[in-house]
């Protein structure tokens, strides 16, 4: 069974293929055995990152462990993950819109038992080794950036840095942002980083329940766990090295906003050969 239903997979590595380095010639006496395919390394790295688990698992007959980190190494010098998600954002904003107006921030404590780079002692789990993200989503929910860090760093000092994520929209940024909070911002350094920046915000006092259903902070949480429970990667962090890291942020969240594109795509759009049902497009 495919780790993504193929309404997913192929447009997604449509995007992918194109934005891909020039492949590389043969070796001019032959003696080489030929490439693997570009297209089976990505599948078995979106197996890997849906799934989780090591290389050595995902590798077969086809493809080595060697080979998955050797291409993902490769790609990420190219950049390819990132720009991945820098288009799938911007076919979204271009078909639907993205809601940029009203903004949400919080951090997010996973486990990273091998260590390694953003990683720290995690206070909620025993002092054990442990990753924080901090999630910067729009006002439908979608992952427009995230931070790592420690997980031992407070959600606070990593607010610049995650709001700084919107520098990569240019000059098409609305008039007013608001950007909703929880008690875990509440100080005053927030408030003059948001002065700031001229946000407007909505923070949950310290020492007072509200629902969340009262805010708009259920979409944060909603995304938190859209990476959590839909990425077995991002929920126990194995790779050690910033750059892998990264990347498998983007990639992951490529894949939501990918989504939540054919979703809206199919409420709101109308094309020639549409099939009548929506379960027979997936």
């Amino acid at each position: 069974m495919p780790a993504l239903p193929s309404s997913i997979i192929e447009p997604l590595w449509c995007q992918f293929e194109a934005l891909l380095p020039p492949a590389a010639a043969f070796h001019p006496l032959g003696c080489h055995r030929p490439k693997i395919d570009d297209r089976i390394v990505f599948d078995k790295l979106v197996t890997r990152l849906v799934l989780g688990g090591a290389y050595t698992k995902h590798a077969d007959k086809n493809v080595s462990a060697t080979t998955l980190r050797e291409r993902r190494d490769e790609w990420i010098r190219h950049g390819v993950f990132a720009a991945l998600e820098q288009a799938v954002l911007q076919t979204f904003d271009w078909l639907i819109g993205l809601d940029l107006e009203h903004l949400s921030v919080d951090g997010c404590c996973v486990k990273a038992p091998c260590g390694g780079d953003n990683t720290g002692r995690n206070p909620i789990d025993r002092g054990k080794s442990g990753q924080k993200r901090s999630v910067l989503c729009e006002g439908h929910g979608l992952p427009i950036g995230v931070v790592l860090a420690g997980a031992n760093r407070h959600d606070s000092p990593l607010l610049r840095p995650t709001l700084e994520r919107l520098s990569r929209f240019g000059f098409h940024l609305p008039e007013t942002i608001r950007v909703d909070l929880d008690a875990g911002y509440d100080s005053y350094v927030t408030r003059d980083l948001l002065t700031e920046l001229g946000c407007h915000w909505k923070i949950s006092p310290k020492g007072t329940y509200i629902k969340i259903n009262h805010t708009r902070r259920w979409m944060i949480e909603r995304t938190n766990s859209w990476h959590t429970r839909g990425f077995g990667l991002l929920q126990v962090v194995l790779d050690r090295g910033e750059k892998a890291q990264q990347a498998w942020a983007h990639l992951a969240n490529a894949i939501i906003v990918l989504r939540r594109l054919l979703k809206e795509s199919w409420i709101r759009l109308r094309w020639d050969d549409r099939p009548v049902k929506q379960y027979q497009w997936r």
